[in-house]
C-alpha cells in the first residue's frame, strides 16, 4: 500500500512521504499508477489523494518532484499514459485535474512541451478522433490553467491545430465542445489570433459554424458560443462570419438566408431555445457583431428577424439576458430598417412589460439601460410609422414613465425624463383620443420632481435685482460648482420635456381630430382636450417652471439650459392665442426683457452660443409683437407691425450689449458718409425693448440714465437730419414721459426739437399712447401744451377702448392735479366739448362732472359759467326740439351746470351770463315734456337753485324771467299733474328718476309762488292746481316716496302761507256746492275755511299725525320737519280764519296720544326735535289737556340735566323755541330764565337756512341798529342842511376815508376769526365789534351814495380797493339776516345799483333825487366846486413835499 511505504521501515523512505492524514508516499503512488494490474479503484484513491495533496500540500510535492526531474517527467507520463486506459468518465476528469494541477504547480515550460509532444504524439497514431476527448479537454484546461500555454500550443505546436480541425468535425459533441472550448482559448490570444487568422478564413469558418448551428447539447452550445464571442472582438473574423450575408443594397430580399447558414440565423434559433443562459449569450454575441458597424451587419439581423425574438426573451426573469437583449436593440435602433420593418411597433408592448418588471428590481443600471432603450425608440421612431397602435398601450407607456420620474435614484430618473422629452411627439400622441389628462399629470410629476431636487430658494436676493446679476460672472462661475452636473442634466431635460410638451400643443392645433375626445358621452364635459391641456401648459410654467428656472440662475448659469428655457417660451406664445396678451404681460412684468438683454450680452458676444442667440432673440421678437398687438389695439397698421417685425428680426441678433452700452449706443450719431443701417437699428430695437419693458413695469435701467439717453438720442436724430419710425417716436415720447420725474427738465433745445420732429408727422395720432406718463408729460411744459395740448387731449378722451368707467375714473385721477394747478386745461377741455364728436364730448363733461364733485375747494364756477353758456348756445341750436331727447350730452352738460351752481359759496348778485344762463335752461325746460326726466332734472335744479343763492335784487328779477316764460309754466303744469297720472310703485324704497322730477317741480312752484307774491311780479300765465289731489296726495301716500310728500307739503305750505290767493295759482276743485245741503254750522265753518273744507282740514290732521308716527319708526328727520312745518302753518292758517277751529284742531285728545307714541318710539327722551316743536306748538294754541303743567315740567328737569352745548342743532333750537314761548305763556319765568340763558351761551344764534327765525342775541342787536341808524341819518341831515359845496365836499371826503378804513380793519378781524356771516350772531367783544362795523359803515355808506351821487362817485370810482371792500361788504350784509325786513331792506340793492356793482333793473331809479332834489345844487356850481377843491389839494400836496426833506428811496405807499 502507498500509505504503508510512508511508515518508518517502509521500502521508499520516509523522505517519499507526503505530510497527509493518512500519510501518503509519493513513490508508491506513482508506482501503483503505473503497475497495470492495479485495479481502477486503487488508482482512482491514489489520484484522489494525489489531487488532495496538490491542492493542500502542494509545496512538499513540487519539493519532492524537483529534486529529480526524471520522477517528475516520469509522473506525468503515467499521468498521461492513463488517459488511453482509463474509460471511467470520472476517472479521465480526475486524472486530467491533477494532470492540469502538477504542471501549473512544477511552473515549468518543460513539461508543457512534453504534454504537447505526448498529445500530438497520440493524436497522430489515433486511427480515429474517438479517443481524443481526454487530450482536447486537458489541452483546453491547460490553455485555461496555464500562461503562455495557447502561445507555445499554436507557434511549437502548431500541428495539433490540423487535429483540432478534425475533432471539430468528429461526430461526437463533447468532442466538439471540448475542441470549441480550446479553440476559444487560443483566439483568446493575441498570438492565436494572428496566427490562426488564416486557419479560421480558410478551413475553420464554414465547420464552426455548421457546428454552431446543429449543436444540440448546451454544452456545445455555450463552448461554442464562448468561441463566438471571442472571434467577435476581431472586425476581421466578424467580417468572415458575416460574409455569408448580403450587402446592404441587396439586404431587401429575405430569401437570400435559405440554404445558406449565416450567423444571424444560428443565433436567431438559439434564441428560441428555452435556456436562459444560450439566450444571454446569444444575445451578447448579436451585440458583439453589431458593435463593430450596426450600419453593416443589422439588416442582417434584422431580415432574420432577429429583433422580434428578442423582444420575445423580455419576459424572462433574469436580468443578465434582459440586459443583454437591451443592449441588442439599442444597437439595432442606430438603423433605419430596423423602424421601417416595424419591429419597434411589434415589441413595444414586450417593452413596456419588461420596464415595468424591471423597476420591481433594485438593479439600477438596468432600469437606466431600459430607459435608454425606450428613449432611442422613441427619438428614432419614423413619423410615418405610429408607435402605438392603440391608446391603452400609449396610456401604459406614460404609466410606466410615471413610475419612473417617482423613483429614488436620481439617474435613472434623469433618463426618465429623456424618455418623456422624446414621447411628447405628434406622431406618437396623435391617436385619437389623445391622452391629455395623463400627459398632464406626467409633466407635472417631472416638473415638481425636479424642482423638488432645487435648494430652496434665496430670500436675500437684491432689492434692485429681480434674478440675477450677469455682471458679477466671477460669482457666478464660482456658483457652478455648486450645482452637481447630474442635476443640471436633470434640469435640462426637464426643461426639453416642458418645450416639446409646447410644441405638442402647438402642432395638434392643427388636427381637429386632436381638438377633444371624440368618445366624450353626450352631454356632458370633457376634460381631455387640447384647450384644458394647453391652459395646463401656462399654468404648470408660471407656478413650477419659471420659479425652478429663477431658482437655478440664483446659483448657476448654463447657456444650454437657458436656450432650452427660452425657447420653451417662446413656444408658449402661440400655445394659448387667446391668452398670447396676457401671457406676453406678465413676462414683461417680471423683468423677463432684462433677463434675456443680459443673457445676449454674457453668453452671445463675439458670435458665440449662436442657439442661445437664436432663441433670445426669436423670443424677444414674439414677445415685443406680442405686447404690441396688446397695448397697441387701436392700431391696426400692418404695415407698422410688420415692419417692426422685420427691423426686430434685422437687429435682435447683433444687440449684444450691456445695458450701460446700449445706452451709450443711444446718443451716437451714424456717419452720414455710411450707407450701414446696424447703429440705427440697433438704436431703435433697443428703445422698443426699453418701452415694451417700462410699460409693464420693468423699469430695469436707472430713470435718470434713461431720460439722458433718450433725449440726446432725439437731439442725434434731429441734429444728423433723420426722422425715426413713428413706433419709435411713440417709444421715445414714453419713456422720457415715463422718466421725467426722476430726471431733469428739458431745456428749451429739447423741447424745441421734440415740437419739429412731431410738426413734421401728419398726425399725432401715430405717436400717441394712451396712458397717464405722456398726458402729463405733454400738460407739463407750456412749449408742448400751446402746441399739441388739444390734440393730446382730444386723442385722450377719444381713444376707442377708454370706457365709461375708465374715461371717469383712471382719466379723473391723472387729470386731477394738473387741472388743480393750471386753470388754462379747463378751457381746453371746455372747447373739446364744442369742437369734437359727440361721444367725445360726453367723456368730457363727464370727467369735468367728477373733477367738480370730488374738489370743493377748486373755485373754477366763474371760468367756466361763461364757458357752460356758449356750449349750451351750440347744443341748442344743433339740437332741434325733437332731437334733444337722443343729445346724452345735454344732461351731462346741465348737471355740471348744476354742480358748478351749487359750488358757488354764499349769496352772490347774478350777473349777464347768469342771467343768459337762466334764460337758456327755462327755453329748454319748455321745449321739453314730463317724459324727459335726464334734461328736465338737473335743468329744474338749476332753476330752483338759481332762485335760492341770490340776492333779493338778483332774485325779483329771476323770477320775472322765470314767469315770463309761458312754455315753461305749461311744462310746469304738465309735470305736475304727472303726480296725479302716476301710479305709485309697489316698493318706494329707492327714488326713480320720475319722482325725483316731480318733487323738483313742486318745489319750484313752491319757490315761485313765495317770490312772485313777494315781489308782486307780474304772472303771463297762471298754474292751476287740484287742491282736492293735493290734499289727497298728503293725506292718501299710497306709498309715496319721501321726499316727494316733503316736496308736496313745501307747495301746500307756500299756498296756505298766502291763504291761497295767488296771481300765480288757481285753485280748482273747491267745494261750493255742498253749502245747500250740508247742516248750516258746518257750511259757516266751510265758508270760513274757503277754501278748505273742515273734513279736509281733520283728514290732513289726522293723515299728519300717522306721518309723525311714520316717521318714528323710520328715523326719518327731513319728512318729521316738513310734516311738523306744514302742522305749523295749517294751524297759523285756522287761526287766521277761524279761531275756534284752530283751537279745536290743537285740543284734539289724539295729539296727546301722538305725543305718547312719539316717545315709545324709540328714545324715551323728551328732548327729541319733533316732540318740542309739537309742545311749543301746542303751548302757543294753549292746549292745555294735550301738554299739561307735569310735561313742561318734565321737559325742563330733562333739560337742566342735559348738556346742552352737546344736544344737536334741531333739537337746540326746538328747545329754545319751546322756552320762548313758555315764557310768553307766563310759565315759570326765574326756573325758565337760566335755561334760556345756558342755551343762548352755549349755542350762540339759532339761524335756520330759510333765515326767518334768529336768535335773541341777533335781535337785541338789530334794536340796538335800530338806534344807530337814527343817529346816522341825523348826521346825514346835518350835512344836507348844510349848503357850502366845499364844505360837503370835505366833510365826505375825510368821512369815506375813515370809514373804508374801519371797513378793511374790521373784514380782517372776521375773516381771521373765520366768522360765516349766516352764522350765530358772535359773542367775542372784539369779533362783535367787527361785525357791528361792517353792517353799519356799509348801511351808512348806502346812505351816503343815494344822497350824494356825484360827490361820492367822483372818490369811488378811482379807488378799486374801495370797490372790493363794497361789494364784499354788501355780500356780507346780505347773509347777516339784518337787513331783511323793516325800513333798511333795501338800501342794499339800491345802493348796488347806483355804484354799478349789480345790473340796474329797467324800473330803477333813486328815490333821493325827487324828494330831496334841495340837498343837490346844479351841474356849474357842483363843478366849480371840485375844480377849486382839487387846486387847493394840489398846493397843500406840494407844501407837504418840500417840508420832507430829501429821501432816499420812495416807500411802498408812493409806488
Amino acid at each position: 500500500m502507498a500509505e504503508g511505504c510512508a511508515r518508518p521501515g517502509g521500502g521508499h523512505g520516509a523522505r517519499w512521504a507526503l505530510p497527509l492524514r493518512p500519510p501518503l508516499c509519493l513513490a508508491c503512488a506513482v508506482e501503483t499508477l503505473g503497475d497495470g494490474s492495479a485495479s481502477l479503484v486503487r488508482k482512482k484513491h491514489v489520484l484522489s489523494r494525489l489531487h488532495d495533496a496538490l491542492a493542500w500540500q502542494a509545496l512538499p510535492v513540487v519539493q519532492l518532484l524537483a529534486r529529480d526531474e526524471r520522477v517528475s517527467v516520469h509522473l506525468i507520463g503515467t499521468l498521461f499514459g492513463m488517459m488511453h486506459s482509463v474509460e471511467d468518465s470520472s476517472a479521465l476528469d480526475l486524472l486530467v485535474e491533477v494532470l492540469v494541477r502538477l504542471v501549473v504547480e512544477l511552473k515549468s515550460e518543460q513539461y508543457v512541451h512534453c504534454i504537447l509532444d505526448e498529445s500530438q504524439k497520440e493524436l497522430c497514431k489515433a486511427p480515429s478522433m474517438r479517443g481524443s476527448l481526454p487530450i482536447f479537454t486537458l489541452l483546453g484546461k491547460l490553455a485555461d490553467a496555464v500562461p503562455g500555454f495557447a502561445d507555445a500550443l499554436v507557434v511549437e505546436h502548431s500541428n495539433l491545430v490540423d487535429h483540432l480541425l478534425l475533432g471539430l468535425t468528429y461526430p461526437n459533441e463533447g468532442i466538439k465542445a471540448a475542441v470549441c472550448y480550446l479553440y476559444g482559448k487560443l483566439y483568446s490570444s493575441p498570438v492565436g489570433t494572428e496566427r490562426l487568422s488564416v486557419h479560421f478564413e480558410e478551413r475553420l469558418c464554414g465547420f464552426f459554424l455548421n457546428t454552431l448551428g446543429g449543436a444540440q447539447t448546451k454544452e456545445l452550445q455555450v463552448n461554442c458560443l464562448g468561441l463566438l464571442k471571442e472571434l467577435l472582438k476581431s472586425d476581421h473574423f466578424v467580417s468572415i462570419l458575416m460574409s455569408n450575408s448580403k450587402p446592404e443594397e441587396e439586404s431587401e430580399n429575405p430569401d437570400f438566408l435559405e440554404g445558406e447558414n449565416p450567423l444571424p440565423l444560428v443565433l436567431k434559433k438559439l434564441l428560441l431555445t428555452r435556456d436562459e443562459i444560450v439566450q444571454a449569450a446569444s444575445s451578447h454575441c448579436v451585440a458583439a457583431v453589431l458593435v463593430h458597424s450596426p450600419s453593416r451587419y443589422a439588416p442582417a439581423f434584422i431580415h432574420a428577424d432577429v429583433p422580434e425574438f428578442l423582444f420575445e426573451c423580455l419576459s424572462c426573469n433574469s436580468e443578465i439576458l434582459i440586459w443583454s437583449v437591451y443592449c441588442c436593440l439599442l444597437l439595432l435602433t442606430e438603423e433605419r430598417l430596423f423602424f421601417s420593418k416595424c419591429h419597434t411597433v411589434y415589441g413595444i408592448e414586450s417593452l413596456m412589460r419588461s420596464l415595468q418588471n424591471v423597476l420591481q428590481l433594485n438593479n439600477v443600471e438596468l432600469h437606466k439601460q431600459g430607459l435608454l432603450l425606450f428613449t432611442e425608440i422613441l427619438k428614432r421612431q419614423p413619423s410615418e410609422i405610429k408607435l402605438f397602435t392603440n391608446r391603452s398601450v400609449c396610456i401604459e407607456a406614460i404609466g410606466v414613465l410615471m413610475e419612473t420620474v417617482n423613483c429614488p435614484m436620481l439617474e435613472v430618473v434623469v433618463e426618465a425624463v429623456r424618455a418623456v422629452a422624446a414621447l411628447l411627439r405628434k406622431d406618437h400622441l396623435s391617436s385619437p383620443p389623445v391622452p391629455y389628462q395623463e400627459l398632464q399629470r406626467l409633466l407635472e410629476a417631472v416638473l415638481k420632481r425636479c424642482a423638488d431636487l432645487s435648494p430652496p430658494q434665496s430670500s436675500k436676493r437684491h432689492a434692485g435685482d429681480p434674478l440675477f446679476s450677469m455682471s458679477q460672472s466671477h460669482l457666478t462661475n464660482r456658483n457652478l460648482c455648486r450645482v452637481p452636473q447630474r442635476q443640471s442634466q436633470f434640469l435640462l431635460n426637464t426643461l426639453e420635456s416642458f418645450r416639446n410638451a409646447c410644441r405638442l400643443a402647438v402642432e395638434l392645433q392643427s388636427d381637429p381630430m386632436a381638438q377633444e375626445n371624440a368618445f366624450t358621452a353626450p352631454n356632458s364635459e370633457s376634460k381631455d382636450t387640447l384647450r384644458n391641456f394647453s391652459e395646463f401648459l401656462l399654468r404648470i410654467c408660471d407656478s413650477l417652471c419659471i420659479p425652478m428656472v429663477m431658482n437655478y440662475l440664483e446659483r448657476a448659469v448654463s447657456p444650454s439650459v437657458m436656450e432650452v428655457f427660452i425657447s420653451a417660451l417662446n413656444t408658449l406664445f402661440t400655445v394659448v392665442p387667446n391668452m398670447r396678451n396676457k401671457f406676453s404681460k406678465k413676462l414683461a412684468s417680471s423683468s423677463f426683457i432684462r433677463l434675456t438683454v443680459e443673457l445676449k450680452a454674457r453668453f452671445c458676444s463675439v458670435q458665440s452660443n449662436p442657439a442661445l442667440n437664436q432663441a433670445c432673440s426669436s423670443f424677444l421678437c414674439s414677445l415685443c409683437l406680442s405686447l404690441y398687438s396688446a397695448t397697441e389695439k387701436e392700431r391696426t397698421s400692418s404695415q407698422e407691425e410688420q415692419e417692426m417685425s422685420e427691423l426686430l428680426q434685422k437687429g435682435l441678433p447683433q444687440l449684444n450689449y450691456t445695458v450701460a452700452e446700449s445706452l451709450l449706443l443711444l446718443a451716437e450719431t451714424p456717419e452720414p458718409s455710411l450707407l450701414d443701417q446696424s447703429l440705427c437699428n440697433h438704436q431703435h430695437c433697443f428703445i422698443l425693448l426699453l418701452y415694451f419693458a417700462y410699460t409693464l413695469g420693468d423699469r430695469f435701467v436707472p430713470e435718470a440714465d434713461l431720460f439722458l439717453a433718450v433725449r440726446n438720442f432725439l437731439l442725434s436724430a434731429q441734429d444728423f437730419g433723420d426722422c425715426p419710425p413713428p413706433y419709435i417716436l411713440r417709444a421715445a415720447l414714453y419713456l422720457l414721459a415715463a422718466c421725467q420725474d426722476k430726471g431733469k427738465a428739458l431745456d428749451l433745445r429739447s423741447l424745441c426739437t421734440i415740437r419739429r420732429i412731431l410738426d413734421n408727422l401728419p398726425e399725432l395720432s401715430l405717436v400717441y399712447v394712451h396712458c397717464p406718463l405722456l398726458l402729463k408729460f405733454f400738460l407739463r411744459y407750456p412749449e408742448l401744451l400751446g402746441r399739441f395740448g388739444h390734440q393730446v387731449l382730444q386723442l385722450w378722451f377719444s381713444w376707442g377702448d377708454c370706457k365709461e368707467a375708465e374715461s371717469e375714473e383712471a382719466g379723473f385721477g391723472t387729470l386731477l392735479p394738473i387741472l388743480k394747478s393750471n386753470s388754462s386745461i379747463l378751457l381746453i377741455l371746455l372747447d373739446l366739448v364744442c369742437s369734437s364728436s359727440v361721444e367725445v364730448a360726453w367723456k368730457v363733461l363727464m370727467t369735468l362732472r367728477t373733477f367738480l364733485e370730488r374738489n370743493e375747494d377748486v373755485l373754477v364756477c366763474d371760468l367756466l359759467r361763461s364757458q357752460f353758456l356758449q356750449i349750451l348756445q351750440q347744443l341748442l341750436v344743433q339740437s332741434s326740439s325733437t332731437s334733444l331727447q337722443g343729445n346724452r350730452n345735454l344732461p351731462v352738460l346741465l348737471s355740471l351746470l348744476f354742480l358748478v351752481q351749487l359750488r358757488s359759496k354764499g349769496v352772490r348778485e347774478l350777473d349777464s351770463t347768469d342771467f343768459k344762463l337762466l334764460h337758456q335752461v327755462s327755453n329748454l325746460c319748455g321745449k321739453c315734456r314730463p317724459r324727459d326726466t335726464d334734461l328736465l332734472q338737473p335743468s329744474l335744479n338749476f332753476l330752483y337753485w338759481s332762485l335760492h343763492q341770490t340776492t333779493p335784487c338778483s332774485q325779483q328779477r329771476a323770477v320775472a324771467v322765470l314767469l315770463s316764460n309761458v312754455s315753461l309754466l305749461d311744462l310746469l303744469q304738465k309735470v305736475l299733474e304727472c303726480t296725479w297720472l302716476r301710479s305709485p310703485p309697489s316698493e318706494p324704497v329707492y327714488l326713480s328718476p320720475e319722482d325725483a322730477l316731480l318733487c323738483s317741480g313742486w318745489l319750484l312752484v313752491a319757490s315761485l309762488l313765495l317770490y312772485q307774491h313777494r315781489y308782486n311780479t307780474e304772472v303771463h300765465q297762471m298754474l292751476s292746481v287740484d287742491l282736492t289731489e293735493v290734499l289727497n296726495a298728503a293725506i292718501f301716500r299710497k306709498k309715496k316716496p319721501i321726499l316727494l310728500l316733503v316736496s308736496i307739503m313745501q307747495f301746500l305750505r307756500s299756498v296756505l302761507r298766502q291763504n291761497f290767493s295767488s296771481s300765480l295759482l288757481v285753485i280748482v276743485g273747491q267745494n261750493t256746492a255742498q253749502g245747500a245741503t250740508e247742516p248750516q254750522p258746518s257750511s259757516l265753518q266751510d265758508a270760513a275755511l274757503h277754501p278748505l273744507a273742515t273734513q279736509q282740514v281733520f283728514s290732513l290732521v289726522v293723515s299728519l299725525q300717522n306721518l309723525l308716527v311714520h316717521v318714528q319708526l323710520q328715523k326719518d328727520l327731513l319728512l318729521s320737519q316738513a310734516v311738523v312745518a306744514c302742522l305749523e302753518t295749517l294751524l297759523e292758517y285756522l287761526y287766521i280764519k277761524n279761531q275756534d277751529v284752530a283751537l279745536h284742531v290743537a285740543s284734539q285728545p289724539w295729539h296727546r296720544f301722538l305725543l305718547f307714541t312719539l316717545l315709545d318710539g324709540g328714545q324715551k327722551s323728551l328732548l327729541q326735535p319733533a316732540v318740542l316743536r309739537l309742545m311749543t306748538l301746542f303751548l302757543r294754541y294753549q292746549s292745555s289737556n294735550i301738554i299739561s303743567q307735569k310735561e313742561i315740567s318734565q321737559i325742563l328737569q330733562e333739560a337742566t340735566e342735559a348738556n346742552l352745548a352737546e344736544l344737536p342743532e334741531a333739537t337746540s333750537h326746538a328747545l329754545h323755541l319751546f322756552l320762548c314761548q313758555a315764557v310768553a305763556a307766563d310759565m315759570d319765568f326765574v326756573f325758565i330764565c337760566p335755561l334760556l340763558l345756558v342755551l343762548m351761551l352755549s349755542r350762540g344764534s339759532f339761524a335756520d337756512m330759510e333765515k326767518q327765525r334768529v336768535d335773541s342775541g341777533l335781535e337785541i342787536y338789530k334794536k340796538l341798529f335800530e338806534v344807530k341808524r337814527k343817529d346816522q341819518m341825523n348826521a346825514l341831515k346835518n350835512l344836507i342842511e348844510l349848503n357850502d359845496v366845499n364844505q360837503q365836499y370835505k366833510i365826505i371826503d375825510i368821512m369815506l376815508k375813515g370809514l373804508f378804513k374801519v371797513l378793511e380793519d374790521s373784514r380782517a378781524v372776521l375773516i381771521a376769526a373765520d366768522v360765516p356771516p349766516d352764522g350765530p350772531f358772535p359773542q367775542d367783544e372784539k369779533i362783535k365789534d367787527a361785525y357791528s362795523h361792517v353792517v353799519e359803515n356799509t348801511a351808512f355808506f348806502g346812505d351816503v351814495v343815494l344822497r350824494f351821487p356825484k360827490i361820492v362817485h367822483h372818490y369811488f370810482d378811482r379807488n378799486s380797493n374801495w370797490n372790493n371792500l363794497i361789494r364784499w361788504g354788501i355780500g356780507f350784509c346780505n347773509l347777516t339776516g339784518v337787513f331783511e325786513q323793516g325800513p333798511h331792506s333795501q338800501v342794499l340793492g339800491l345802493m348796488a345799483q347806483e355804484l354799478g356793482i349789480s345790473e340796474k333793473s329797467p324800473d330803477y331809479r333813486n328815490p333821493f333825487k325827487t324828494d330831496h332834489s334841495e340837498f343837490f345844487p346844479s351841474a356849474d356850481t357842483f363843478q366849480k366846486a371840485l375844480r377849486e377843491e382839487e387846486k387847493r389839494r394840489k398846493k397843500e400836496e406840494k407844501r407837504k413835499e418840500i417840508r420832507k426833506g430829501p429821501r432816499i428811496s420812495r416807500s411802498q405807499s408812493e409806488l
